[in-house]
C-alpha cells in the first residue's frame, strides 16, 4: 500500500473562488487515490468567495470524505512562508504540492505517489490550459533520469512545481522554502539536489496548469531579473554551478526575462521542442 500523504495547497486574496474550488475537488473528491489530507493555507486575509468556498471544504461539501485544515496566516509572507506554515502543519512524511488554480487529473497520486517509496522529489509533465479543460495547449515535461535532471537544474527548474511530491524530512534537510520572488520551488530543488535527494520525473501528464491572461507576462520584467540574479548568485556560492555556468545563465536566463511577453510562448515552445528533439 502506498504511504499516507498529504496535499498542501496556497491561497491568498488574488485566487479566483471558482478555480480554487475546482483545484480543491480535483485533489479530493475526483482522485482514484484520495490523499489523507488537504492541508490549506491561507496567506493572509481573503474576499468572502475564497472564505465561503474553505468552508464548504471544511464542512465536506468538496472532498468526499478527505479531511481539510486550514492554516489561517494573520497578514501575507508569500508563497515561501506560507508554504512552511503548510509543511509544519501537515501530519504526513509524503507532501503533494497543489495550487489554488490548477487540476490535478484523476490518475494523479495514484501514479505518483506509490514512485515515494524509492524517491525524496519527483514531479510528472503538466499541460497548459486556459479556460476549457478539454482543450489543452502546450505540454511541459522534463527527464525522469536523475543524472539528466541534474544537469538540467544547472541551466533551468527540472521540476514542475504545481505537480511536485516531496518528503517532508528531505525538504527540510535542505533548508525548507526560502524567499526569493517566483524562484522559491527552484531554489529547494537546487538545494535538495546538492543535498543527495533522490528525484525523478513521470512522463505522463498528471496537473492542468491554467494560463490565463498574463501568466507569461508574469515570467518576466525587472523584479524577476532581480531574483534571478540573487539565484545563480546562491547556486554559485553553493558550488552547484561552475563560473562559466553562472555566466552562461546569466546571459540566457537573464535575457530571456525581457523577451516581450506576445514572444514568450512561442520561444518556450520552440525551446521545448529543441530539448525534446
Amino acid at each position: 500500500m502506498p504511504e499516507p500523504f498529504s496535499v498542501l495547497l496556497p491561497v491568498y486574496r488574488g485566487d479566483d473562488a471558482g478555480f480554487f474550488e475546482r483545484a480543491i475537488t480535483s485533489v479530493t473528491r475526483d482522485q482514484e487515490l484520495r490523499p489523507h489530507e488537504l492541508v490549506v493555507v491561507v496567506d493572509g486575509p481573503v474576499p468572502d468567495p475564497i472564505a465561503a468556498v474553505l468552508r464548504r471544504a471544511e464542512a465536506g461539501e468538496l472532498t468526499a470524505g478527505v479531511p481539510v485544515r486550514a492554516v489561517a496566516l494573520p497578514t501575507n509572507v508569500g508563497l515561501a512562508g506560507a508554504l512552511e506554515a503548510g509543511l509544519a502543519a501537515c501530519r504526513h512524511e509524503v507532501v503533494a504540492r497543489a495550487d489554488a488554480d490548477d487540476v490535478s487529473l484523476p490518475q494523479r497520486f495514484a501514479r505518483q505517489v506509490p514512485l515515494m517509496a524509492d524517491v525524496d522529489l519527483l514531479s510528472s509533465a503538466v499541460v497548459e490550459f486556459e479556460a476549457d479543460e478539454a482543450q489543452h495547449g502546450l505540454q511541459r515535461a522534463w527527464p525522469a533520469d536523475p543524472e539528466e535532471i541534474a544537469r538540467l537544474a544547472r541551466l533551468a527548474d527540472p521540476f514542475n512545481h504545481p505537480s511536485v511530491v516531496y518528503r517532508r524530512s528531505a525538504v527540510a534537510a535542505a533548508g525548507g522554502y526560502q524567499h526569493l520572488a517566483r524562484l522559491e520551488d527552484y531554489w529547494l530543488f537546487v538545494r535538495m539536489l546538492h543535498a543527495g535527494a533522490r528525484v525523478t520525473n513521470v512522463a505522463e501528464p498528471l496537473v492542468l496548469y491554467r494560463v490565463g491572461a498574463g501568466a507569461y507576462r508574469r515570467r518576466g520584467g525587472w523584479e524577476l531579473f532581480r531574483s534571478e540574479l540573487v539565484l545563480q548568485g546562491r547556486m554559485l556560492r553553493l558550488g552547484f554551478t561552475t563560473p562559466a555556468q553562472f555566466a552562461r545563465n546569466l546571459v540566457v536566463r537573464g535575457l530571456w526575462r525581457f523577451v516581450p511577453p506576445a514572444l514568450r510562448r512561442p520561444a518556450y515552445a520552440a525551446f521545448t521542442r529543441w530539448r525534446d528533439a
